[in-house]
């Protein structure tokens, strides 16, 4: 498959579905076990330890989305083999079960009767052999329609709706015209706007359950006697000139694409109606979004910005979008694709969304985004509620 006349090459899984990069994840179940995944990637070159402060004490549905990310995250196609590490075994292996249904290489190791110092030399031997291994890998030809993409926009400002989101919707509604998959959610931040994505639905029974699902959302952030105003827009959006969150839903709407939604996903869950559109549930907070999206299955990431958000992910790579030529000028080395000329009437939309497929082609064959260059690897877990 080529994108311009130019070939698609990406990393073919055990199980057929296609990365874009090539990642050996030492994944700690808990945040207990941070220090061990963090000590074994620290000693094996080619590892990645993705520390975070969940994971203990957690029940009900908050620990069925813990496991969930956390088994979504090592299934990602981006990532070619996982060691496990937890402080108990039997959540270890929970987790490794469920990376191993994938085909890809998993091991699990767990720290109680041993301590830090054993866990990591044990690990350690599994990590160098799995990066050996990884590194032997090649890309492969692969078809624009293999690739699952996620959307999200932060810092949004009025060139935001205007420019970078409908540049985002060119290119979704390309992949998804190719056989492509494409998540979007923020469920809050479709407020004054829900009504457009309900219409999309493609059957009523979608239809009802996407209403219930941002009903419940709205229901719960309402049940705190709380103004959102301040967090819904944010201080950015606002500076940006965005006063309300029904402005701001609007704009973001559209970068979501022109067809219909084929499945409404609970967070961080992966698709199970084959290619298409579909609504993730998940929180507007950008690291936690795209960390769920990641563990739903997205390899890459487009991620309109206003005035300028820096957001990273350690797997899924993240490509910037901004219209506001400010950001372009003061914040360059975040922003992949400049679309500022779309507002200065320089640029037409299919101009500015062939910019983006072309970012898209390089990112897919292994160039680094803005975020991967910077470093920008934030790895945030979405928690329902207070642990026991």
């Amino acid at each position: 498959m080529t994108i311009n006349g130019r070939p698609l090459l990406g990393y073919r899984r055990e199980n057929g579905r296609v990365g874009v990069r090539n990642h050996v994840v030492i994944l700690p179940v808990d945040d207990i076990s941070n220090a061990a995944a963090e000590g074994v990637a620290s000693l094996i070159g080619g590892t990645m330890a993705l520390p975070h402060a969940y994971g203990r004490l957690q029940y009900g549905a908050d620990l069925d989305l813990h496991f969930r990310t956390m088994i979504g995250i090592g299934s990602n196609p981006n990532v070619a083999a996982v060691v496990v590490i937890c402080i108990e075994p039997n959540w270890a292996k929970r987790v490794a079960d469920g990376i191993a249904a994938t085909g890809k290489p998993v091991e699990y190791l767990s720290i109680e009767g041993k301590g830090d110092l054993e866990t990591i030399r044990q690990a350690a031997w599994k990590a160098r052999e799995f990066s050996q291994w990884a590194s032997e890998l090649q890309r492969e030809p692969v078809e624009l329609g293999e690739l699952t993409v996620s959307i999200k926009c932060g810092e949004s400002d009025t060139t935001t709706g205007l420019g970078s989101c409908p540049t985002v919707s060119y290119a979704v509604d390309r992949i998804v015209e190719a056989g492509g998959t494409v998540f979007f959610g923020e469920t809050s931040e479709l407020t004054g706007g829900e009504h457009l994505i309900a219409e999309r639905m493609a059957t009523p029974e979608l239809r009802a359950k996407f209403m219930a699902v941002y009903d419940d959302y709205i229901r719960e952030i309402k049940a705190q006697g709380v103004d959102l105003l301040g967090s819904q827009p944010t201080e950015g959006n606002i500076a940006g000139g965005l006063t309300t969150i029904e402005e701001k839903a609007l704009g973001n709407i559209q970068k979501t694409g022109s067809h219909k939604v084929i499945g409404v996903l609970a967070p961080a869950e992966m698709p199970r109606n084959g290619p298409g559109t579909y609504f993730m549930d998940s929180s507007s907070a950008a690291a936690e979004c795209v960390t769920l999206m990641a563990a739903g299955g997205a390899v890459v990431h487009l991620f309109p910005t206003g005035q300028g958000n820096v957001i990273g992910n350690p797997i899924e790579p993240v490509i910037k979008i901004s219209a506001n030529p400010n950001t372009v000028r003061l914040m360059s080395e975040h922003i992949d694709v400049d679309v500022s000329g779309l507002l200065a009437r320089t640029m037409k939309l299919p101009e500015a969304g062939e910019l983006l497929m072309e970012c898209l082609r390089r990112t897919v064959n292994g160039r680094l985004t803005a975020a991967e260059a910077l470093k920008h690897r934030e790895f945030s877990m979405t928690k329902l509620y207070r642990s026991a």
